[in-house]
């Protein structure tokens, strides 16, 4: 058994164009969990982001700037998990906080709660499954502690119905059967709630290691529709696939695997729910080894090291969620 994680990630090279874990966000908390709500009153001065394939921190400093207290509930959006059993994922912990998620405020560590929702078919599926006694985290599932197809027939026949699983229907017998996969979609978000002070600043720092999707082997330079998918998401433009191309060509001359695909992405939209633009905001991306390739759609982005590229943007505006794509050398 196996799950995708989708959690920001975009592929990056020298020659880049325009611009998985988020950005902080303010939210209500409705009847359905969170709801993502605006606020005139705070806004973002500042935004650092690192982004490696083993870590992930955010800096901020937000501002009040209201004559009063503004308190409000902050959520921060997870990577959705995606039961999918044909992708690889490797989970760093394997807990609710499968991500290993801190965050501080003005140096104080905050406990954030967790909510945690699935999803199927673009629907929230979260009462199903509690109805039928599973849990909504897919890792009792990854771990093999539990198994769909020792659930009653005819909550399977719903499952597969609803989209929440995939079996195989034996005429013969009459019945699903195993293996039964689970296919929903996990939804989680930390929030706590923070109170930004009449006309002052307060700094926020959270950091998490992201699950990063990924194949074995690069499958998407034989593919033109798979090509065109990357193109839109990671801007892999002619010059990085012609790039890969070679170094794929000589590895695998010399008999070695060469070069594997690694996804990671990141919610930057919801910076949008704040007042106004990000101030200054700053992106920092390491592709891990200078044998390994990335790409992302960014604007203005600069080499400042062996495996580091940055990009800075002031008054920002996030249009779009930041994709990226590592194309990773295996070492023979």
């Amino acid at each position: 058994m196996s799950f995708a994680i989708r959690a920001a990630a975009a592929a990056f090279v020298l020659a880049l164009t325009g611009g998985a874990a988020a950005n902080d966000t303010t939210a209500e908390i409705g009847a359905g969990g969170l709801v993502y709500a605006r606020t005139d009153d705070v806004s973002i001065e500042s935004e650092t982001l690192y982004i490696s394939m083993d870590r992930v921190t955010v800096d901020y400093v937000f501002r009040n700037h209201a004559s009063y207290d503004v308190e409000t509930v902050v959520a921060f959006p997870m990577p959705d998990i995606d039961m999918d059993p044909y992708a690889d994922i490797a989970v760093p912990r394997m807990d609710d906080n499968f991500l290993g998620f801190t965050v501080e405020a003005d140096g104080q560590a905050i406990e954030p709660q967790l909510q945690q929702r699935a999803w199927a078919k673009g629907v929230d599926v979260t009462d199903l499954l509690v109805d039928a006694g599973l849990p909504v985290s897919p890792l009792a599932f990854y771990n093999r502690e539990l198994d769909l197809a020792t659930l009653p027939q005819e909550t399977i026949a719903e499952f597969v119905e609803r989209g929440l699983a995939m079996a195989q229907y034996d005429a013969e017998k009459g019945a699903y059967v195993a293996p039964v996969e689970p296919m929903w979609t996990l939804k989680s978000a930390y929030w706590w709630r923070t109170v930004f002070p009449a006309n002052g600043s307060v700094s926020v720092h959270h950091e998490y290691t992201p699950a990063v999707g990924g194949t074995v082997g690069v499958f998407f330079l034989d593919n033109a529709e798979l090509a065109a998918e990357y193109e839109d998401r990671y801007c892999t433009d002619g010059s990085f696939v012609r790039g890969l191309k070679r170094r794929q060509a000589d590895a695998v001359a010399r008999g070695e695997i060469g070069y594997t695909e690694r996804w990671l992405s990141y919610v930057l939209t919801t910076g949008g729910n704040w007042a106004g633009s990000i101030k200054n905001f700053r992106l920092i991306l390491d592709k891990g080894s200078e044998k390994n390739l990335v790409s992302f759609c960014g604007e203005g982005v600069k080499k400042i090291g062996p495996t580091t590229f940055a990009m800075e943007k002031s008054e920002f505006w996030p249009e779009r969620d930041l994709d990226i794509l590592f194309v990773t050398a295996v070492e023979p």
